[in-house]
């Protein structure tokens, strides 16, 4: 049965304009999104299978473009809008962040980088610069590299540091692989700068590998020594 033959009490945008958009599932908020369905399925039925295909929300607005036209009813048009809305919520977390919002707790900063790099397909080195009250002043990709492997120069990240006259830097790289357990040279890399950066007097707060929704931090398991 399509959406707009439900009772009027049950369909999606009327029950967010009435209770807010917390009040719904996120089939349901993705149904907003999709508009229409595809024959024989609602777009909240669209909605709960995308969800089920590629696992949680994180995964479908990580999917490629490949993997999202697979899926019948998506296309071309519909990744641009998925990734739309990404970029959007992305900035509008960074705006927040430069308008003051502090850095300082672990999972304001562990959201803002699962959706800066969590689902990019190479590996990417992400410094976080922050001032004297951990409000975030600049983040800069400092290095890229492949699936494997990605060289980040202390040299580099120090000048930079220097440039933004930042008082102590959030750390973060991302695992494409999907594990988010930090290697021996993701430990050796880290006292490397962790060192570097004691030399300019700027401190590392945290160092977050992100693997898509998986989140490892440094300072939790006690790893910044």
């Amino acid at each position: 049965m399509a959406i707009k033959d439900w009772p009027a009490q049950q369909r999606p945008r009327e029950r967010l304009i009435k209770e807010g958009a917390a009040a719904l599932s996120d089939a349901e908020l993705l149904a907003l999104f999709l508009r229409v369905g595809v024959a024989g399925k609602s777009a909240v039925e669209l909605g709960r299978d995308l969800l089920g295909h590629f696992g949680s929300i994180q995964g479908l607005f990580g999917a490629s473009l490949p993997a999202l036209a697979g899926v019948h009813g998506m296309g071309p048009a519909k990744y641009a809008q998925l990734q739309a809305v990404m970029e959007l919520a992305r900035r509008a977390i960074a705006e927040q962040l430069q308008a003051g919002s502090t850095l300082a707790s672990p999972d304001a900063a562990s959201t803002y980088l699962r959706m800066s790099i969590g689902r990019q397909p190479h590996e990417s080195f992400v410094v976080l610069f922050l001032d004297v009250k951990n409000r975030l002043i600049a983040s800069e990709e400092m290095s890229r590299g492949t699936l494997t492997h990605t060289s980040v120069y202390p040299r580099e990240i120090v000048k930079a540091a220097l440039r933004h006259n930042a008082a102590s830097v959030i750390l973060a790289h991302n695992h494409p692989s999907g594990v988010a357990e930090p290697s021996a040279a993701d430990m050796q890399l880290t006292r490397a700068l962790m060192q570097a950066l004691a030399l300019v007097d700027v401190r590392v707060v945290d160092h977050f590998v992100i693997a898509g929704p998986h989140v490892h931090s440094f300072a939790d398991h006690g790893q910044l020594c």
